[in-house]
């Protein structure tokens, strides 16, 4: 029997369950430890751990948690790779657009070229010893919102196991990490359908039949929004500061870790459909999903024997 919780947080709806007698009370811990790290890793709380190294920005070192360092760490490597559209540096103009939020805007040229300099993930500095953070220029922020939710999924599974859950899901807006055997389907499978780009929120291309797998998929439709009859979304171009141009709709990658597939569904977006294939086939234990703006779906080879 599975017990499921669920809660509203990070400006979506996580939901959990865990196969497990003490089900509800290891539940409630994982979701204090969520917000926690809400409160801690946002951008958007001004008294956040995070916001706490980007007002510190050109001035002095941060120390932070050991978790935080950890994940800037992850993030700083993989936003230096090359030809990668993911940078934890991007908060100047993440900030500067706000896609998706109340208070969104289309900036001027001259203000998206004032922070384009900002943008720059080899000034973020890492004191291993002392786990601190400094921004080297003043103006610079990091924004974690590519890679936190994965990271805190993975987290949370690792307290699940340890405390001996053999069984658990969680799913984090969409962002799904499933663990062990579905006890509740006859093939003992977790499946999980994949949202069609072009219709709405329920509207699914495909059914994905797993264990042990982490789904995340990142595309141009989730946060919209429309200035003078075009729309922009939420994917950012750090070298011209516009929504990234892309033959992409949605991506979607299989990981064992949901951090992985956070990263990969952000870097892959600048590389043309079949480069983004290509690339992940050259991973271990990665597949990939790719639906383009013209509808058609092009996948790894693996994919073939989780459908539905």
């Amino acid at each position: 029997m599975i017990t499921k919780d669920k809660i509203q947080l990070m400006g979506t709806t996580i939901e959990m369950g865990v196969n497990h007698p003490e089900g509800l009370a290891i539940l409630e811990v994982a979701k204090k430890k969520l917000i926690d790290y809400e409160t801690r890793f946002s951008a958007n709380r001004p008294d956040s751990m995070l916001s706490k190294i980007n007002q510190a920005a050109g001035k002095a070192f941060v120390s932070v948690d050991h978790d935080l360092f950890t994940l800037i760490a992850i993030g700083k490597k993989a936003s230096l790779v090359p030809h990668s559209a993911f940078n934890i540096a991007i908060g100047p103009l993440t900030k500067l657009w706000h896609i998706g939020f109340k208070d969104a805007k289309k900036p001027s040229d001259k203000e998206i070229q004032q922070v384009l300099p900002l943008i720059n993930a080899n000034h973020i500095l890492l004191d291993e010893r002392h786990s601190a953070i400094y921004l080297k220029q003043q103006g610079m922020s990091i924004d974690l919102g590519g890679i936190a939710k994965g990271y805190f999924a993975d987290l949370i599974m690792q307290d699940f196991k340890q405390l001996g859950v053999m069984s658990a899901y969680i799913n984090l807006g969409g962002n799904v990490l499933v663990s062990g055997p579905n006890y509740e389907q006859e093939d003992f499978k977790w499946q999980i359908g994949l949202q069609n780009p072009f219709l709405e929120r329920g509207n699914q291309v495909l059914t994905l039949k797993l264990t042990d797998y982490s789904v995340v998929t990142s595309g141009i439709y989730e946060r919209v929004n429309t200035f003078e009859g075009q729309k922009y979304h939420h994917i950012f171009d750090s070298k011209t500061g516009y929504p990234l141009e892309s033959e992409i709709a949605s991506l979607t990658i299989l990981s064992k870790k949901s951090v992985d597939g956070e990263i990969y569904t952000s870097s892959l977006f600048s590389y043309s459909p079949i480069e983004a294939v290509k690339y992940i086939m050259q991973q271990t234990l990665h597949e990939i999903i790719v639906i383009t703006k013209n509808g058609e779906m092009i996948y790894s080879p693996g994919i073939e024997d989780l459908l539905a």
